[in-house]
C-alpha cells in the first residue's frame, strides 16, 4: 500500500507515538505485510520467531516490539503494540470513505460498459472498456477492472480480509488496506467473494474464468487462463500460476502454490504446494494416479481378509 505521499520516518514514529531508530529524515513510501513488502515500505513483526524474517526482508522500515540491533541501511519503529499501530496507519492513510450514490462520482468507467440496476460501485473504481456488470454486485473502493469483464449478479469484489489477532478480549482485525484487481477478458459467475488485500492486490489474471459460488481470500494471485469450478475456497496468500483448473468443491490453504497446469479434481483438499502438469485428487490431495491406485488396493482389502480365512 502506498502513501500518498513519502513520509519520513519521524512523521511515522509521531503517527504512532513510537520511539524510532534511524535517520528521523528517512523516506518511507508505503506499507506492506512481509510477502508483497518491497524496498521503501514499513513491515510490521509483533512474535519473536518472525524478527529474523522481517529485519531480513526487503522492507525498509521494520515495526517491531523489541529493541534489536538495526539492520544497516533500514530503521525501525518500536512499539508496545505493532499490529494496533499498522492498523492506525492503514486508517490514517486509507481511511473508510463513506458513498452517497450508487455509482461514485471518482468511479471511472470506460466506454461501453454496461451496468445493471442495484450494482454498487465505490469510490475510485476504475472499469475498462465492454465490461458488462449484472445487478446487485458490489465494487468496493479502489478495485480496478480491465477491458472485456463480465461479472454475474450478487458478487463482492473486495470486501476485507479474514484476518484477525486473538486477544483476551476477543479477536482484533487486521485493517484491510489493499485492493481488488480483474485483468482483462476475465468472467466472474454469480455470488462470487473476492477479498481486497490487507497492504497489496489480490489479483485475477488475464482470460480466468471464475463459476458461481467461488470465494478467493485477501492477497491471492490468480493466473492467466485459469478455470475455477462452483464452489471452490481459496484461503489468503495462495498463488496460483496460469492455465491452472481447479473443479467443484477444492478447499485450499493459505500460503501454498499451484503451479502452471496444475488440474485439481472436485472435492479435494489442498494443504501444500502442488507442482505443475499434473492431476491431483484426495484430502489431502495427491496425484490422481497414485490415489486412484491406492483406493483400487484398499478395495481389494475384504478379499484378500476372506482368502486368508478361506486358506485356514
Amino acid at each position: 500500500m502506498d502513501f500518498p505521499q513519502p513520509q519520513t520516518l519521524q512523521q511515522i514514529a509521531s503517527i504512532i507515538a513510537a520511539e524510532f531508530v534511524g535517520n528521523p529524515d528517512y523516506k518511507i513510501l508505503g506499507m506492506n505485510e512481509i510477502h508483497v513488502v518491497r524496498e521503501g515500505d514499513i513491515v510490521f513483526v509483533d512474535h519473536p520467531k518472525y524478527y529474523d524474517k522481517a529485519l531480513n526482508s526487503k522492507a525498509s522500515v521494520v515495526l517491531i516490539n523489541k529493541k534489536v540491533d538495526c539492520p544497516e541501511g533500514k530503521a525501525l519503529l518500536i512499539s508496545d503494540d505493532p499490529f494496533r499501530d499498522f492498523n492506525k496507519l492503514t486508517r490514517k492513510f486509507k481511511p473508510f470513505q463513506s458513498s452517497s450514490n450508487r455509482i461514485s462520482e471518482t468511479a471511472q468507467i470506460g466506454e461501453r460498459t454496461v451496468i445493471q440496476p442495484n450494482t454498487f460501485v465505490g469510490n475510485h473504481v476504475k472499469i475498462g472498456k465492454n465490461c458488462i456488470i449484472h445487478s446487485n454486485v458490489s465494487i468496493y473502493d479502489h478495485t480496478e477492472i480491465g477491458d472485456n469483464v463480465v461479472i454475474h449478479a450478487g458478487t463482492v469484489l473486495g470486501a476485507d480480509a479474514f484476518y484477525y489477532k486473538k486477544r483476551e478480549t476477543g479477536f482484533d482485525q487486521l485493517v484491510s488496506g489493499g485492493r481488488v484487481i480483474l485483468e482483462n477478458n476475465v468472467h466472474i459467475g454469480s455470488l462470487c467473494t473476492i477479498d481486497k488485500g490487507v497492504s497489496g492486490d489480490t489479483t485475477i489474471g488475464e482470460g480466468t474464468k471464475i463459476d458461481n459460488q467461488v470465494h478467493i481470500g485477501h492477497d491471492c494471485v490468480i493466473g492467466k487462463k485459469c478455470l475455477i469450478a462452483s464452489q471452490v475456497g481459496i484461503a489468503g496468500c495462495v498463488i496460483i500460476e496460469d492455465e491452472v483448473t481447479i473443479w467443484g468443491q477444492v478447499g485450499i490453504r493459505s500460503d501454498v502454490t499451484i503451479k502452471t497446469k496444475a488440474e485439481i479434481f472436485a472435492q479435494s483438499g489442498v494443504s501444500k504446494t502442488l507442482e505443475g502438469n499434473q492431476q491431483y485428487f484426495g484430502s489431502p490431495a495427491i496425484e490422481a494416479k497414485k490415489w486412484f491406485k491406492e483406493a483400487a488396493s484398499i478395495r481389494q482389502i475384504p478379499y484378500l481378509i476372506q482368502q486368508q480365512k478361506s486358506s485356514k
